[in-house]
């Protein structure tokens, strides 16, 4: 069930605490795919969410959910075009940064670790996790943190609480759009 995905893997993109989410989606055919994502992208016109598939292999995708304006604005945060720059992307513009990211994905076995910056994650965490071959961290949460511990500690949990209450609620409402802040 596509809207129980989002509700367990978005929440916080959903409530404007998180610049993006992803999560893995089985499909039955690549149109069913289209359709799904072209539905869910009208459903969420106004609210600042938008959909894109990031990775298809065999019959799963992996989806991009995010908020184009907390993107813009994470991508140009000090030391992030530079960092992007050296894997290859052109950092004047978002769409051409997000198709850059998918050629990324498709053509990795791994993840492309610069997803990071493209999920709100702090560009210290990341190139620490880079850096560090995703060894000597800190703390292990919703990523692994090699900068600031303390900040990301309250930060995963007021994420995991909207994720607790989104699912709460979801299973009360049943509604994806109700739950979704517009911003």
């Amino acid at each position: 069930m596509f809207d129980k995905c989002l509700i367990e893997h978005c929440s916080p993109t959903l409530a404007s605490l998180k610049t993006a989410s992803l999560f893995s989606y089985k499909f039955g055919s690549e149109k069913e795919l289209n359709e799904c994502l072209s539905c869910w992208n009208c459903r969420f016109k106004g609210t600042g969410i938008e959909l894109i598939p990031l990775k298809i292999t065999g019959d799963w995708v992996l989806i991009y959910v995010f908020r184009r304006s907390a993107l813009a604005c994470d991508l140009a945060k000090p030391g992030v075009a530079s960092f992007l720059g050296r894997f290859g992307y052109d950092t004047d513009d978002v769409d051409r940064m997000l198709e850059t990211l998918a050629k990324h994905a498709a053509d990795s076995k791994d993840f492309p670790h610069e997803i990071g910056v493209f999920l709100g994650y702090p560009l210290g965490d990341v190139t620490g996790f880079i850096n560090n071959n995703g060894k000597n961290y800190k703390h292990c949460g919703l990523w692994k943190v090699y900068c600031n511990e303390c900040e990301a500690r309250k930060t995963f949990a007021r994420l995991n609480k909207c994720k607790e209450i989104y699912e709460r609620l979801w299973r009360r409402e049943g509604s994806v759009l109700k739950l979704t802040v517009v911003a």
